[in-house]
Formats: C-alpha cells, structure tokens, sequence
C-alpha cells in the first residue's frame, strides 16, 4: 500500500462525502477550499473596493475589510499586509485572514442572499466556494429563529458593539427540500439533548442517517 492510502486525513476525519449543508451531495474539503480563496481573493480585490458591495454594506451597518481602520485589509496581496514583529525580527506576513462567514450571516439574516447579491460579493466561484457555507448559515439562521425570539434572535445577530443588525427578516426563498433537511437537522439536535445518540438514536435518524450516507460527526 502507498502513503496516499494509508493515511488520508480527510478520510480519518470525516470529510470525504460528508457536506455540513448538503446531505445528498459529496463534498471534498481539499477541493472546496481552493474555490473559497477565489471568493476571499475576489471580495478582497474587487468587491469591498465596487460601489455596491459599499453601498449595501453601509445599508446593513456592516464594515467591509478596509474600513477595519485598526488593521485595514486593501487586498489579498500578503505583501499588504504589516510584519509581525517577534523577539527574532519580523515574521514575513502570510495571506490576510479574513472570514467570509459574518457577510453571509448579514446577508442571510436581512433576507439579502440573493444570487446576484452573493455573485457581486463572491465572484464567479460563489457557488462552489460559499455555496455550502451559504446553505449551512440558511439553516441556522432557520435554527435561531426556533430557539429563541425576535430580541434573541437580533442579539445573535448582532456585531457589538457599533456593527448592528438593522433589521432582521424572515428567510427568503425557502424550497420544500430545505425546510425538510432543517427539520431533519433539528430532530437529530434535540435528540442528542436527551442522549438520544449512537445506539440510542431513534430508528428515524438512523434510516436518515443511512440515506445520507454521510457520518454524524460531519454535522
């Protein structure tokens, strides 16, 4: 046997097969990855510079990565980016870590996930590279709303202390087909609050689970 089959870390972990928004699709997470840099490197270089994305972040009193005035991100040029000093000297700076995640729960929440609106922040590989994110924060945007109230829905919702929501509405667009996978996601959630888990799970589960083909862990 060679090194590749004998050690395959997304196999030993779970995320071969195994989407966390899509329970009929095979996901790979080494080939997703790249396509989610090209949505970083886009929103980056182009879509936090465009009048759009500006106008509507400002609608949504959200701050895009160059209004950070603390550590203002221009671009997705490492180079751009300070040095980290160290007691050695400086450390040459990496990519900017920025997460796409807050944008898409702003957008989620506000009813503003829109293809066109996600193609304008994301870029061409906006489906491949958040779609899944996309779909996941759906869900628990979905699950917020069931937990709690309108006040604690907000609070979650919320960017303390000066980026907050505006307003919240009701999720956009909702097929059969994602109301169904929430209502399944959520049956498993309150089984495991009664230890409802493994071999105690209810049949339900396990048929879904089986359905799936995917492991629970990956949820």
């Amino acid at each position: 046997m060679n090194s590749q089959s004998q050690f395959d870390p997304a196999a030993m972990i779970g995320l071969v097969g195994a989407s966390p928004g899509r329970s009929e699709d095979n996901f790979d997470i080494f080939e997703w990855y790249p396509r989610y840099q090209s949505c970083q490197r886009y929103f980056l270089d182009h879509a936090q510079h465009s009048v759009p994305v500006q106008a509507l972040s400002a609608f949504l009193n959200i701050k895009l990565p160059f209004q950070r005035q603390a550590n203002p991100i221009m671009n997705s040029n490492p180079l751009s980016a300070p040095s980290t000093p160290t007691p050695s000297g400086p450390v040459p700076p990496g990519p900017p870590a920025v997460s796409l995640i807050p944008y898409i729960r702003r957008l989620v929440a506000t009813g503003m996930d829109f293809p066109g609106v996600l193609h304008g922040f994301f870029g061409d590989d906006w489906g491949t590279g958040v779609g899944p994110l996309h779909e996941q924060e759906r869900r628990n945007y979905l699950f917020a709303a069931k937990s709690g109230g309108w006040a604690s829905v907000k609070k979650d919702y919320d960017m303390s202390p000066l980026e907050t929501i505006p307003f919240l509405r009701p999720l956009q667009g909702p097929l059969d087909a994602e109301i169904e996978a929430a209502e399944r996601s959520w049956s498993e959630w309150l089984a495991m609050e009664d230890w409802m888990v493994g071999p105690r799970a209810p049949d339900i589960l396990h048929d879904s689970s089986s359905q799936n083909s995917r492991p629970r862990s990956s949820r």
